[in-house]
């Protein structure tokens, strides 16, 4: 039988602590959402400013994350490169800023961040992300 990492409330709380302060360090209105390994919402934070939809965006792209278990970029890039099939494909949206949480190897969930352009809500994703560390 084999065993691995889970997340937590206190990690939860640090990842979106890490990538609160990214946002805010940078000016940046985002939502932060948190999801566990199989995609379901942990924790979600829109910060002041941030659009109402942005809410739905960050828990999809962290939801793509932790299915792939990489992240969404990856999906934009096919699509962007000419593999339209994608955009088709069920629980996946094709949009930078998700960023799996990698423990041992094993992805234990998935950062996503939506609101401002996409390498900057990827740049506060990765934060999160990599907080644990």
């Amino acid at each position: 039988m084999k065993s691995k990492a889970m997340l937590s409330q206190v990690e939860v709380g640090q990842i979106l602590a890490a990538a609160r302060q990214e946002a805010q360090n940078n000016q940046w209105p985002v939502t932060i959402a948190v999801v566990d390994d199989g995609g379901h919402p942990l924790a979600l934070e829109r910060l002041d400013g941030a659009s109402p939809i942005s809410a739905y965006i960050a828990t999809e792209k962290a939801r793509t994350s932790a299915l792939g278990r990489r992240e969404s970029k990856g999906y934009e890039d096919m699509v962007n490169g000419g593999r339209h099939a994608f955009l088709s494909a069920p629980l996946l949206t094709s949009l930078e800023g998700g960023v799996p949480i990698m423990v041992d190897g094993q992805v234990i969930g998935a950062v996503g961040v939506s609101g401002v352009k996409a390498e900057q809500d990827a740049q506060v994703a990765k934060v999160g992300a990599q907080c644990l560390k």
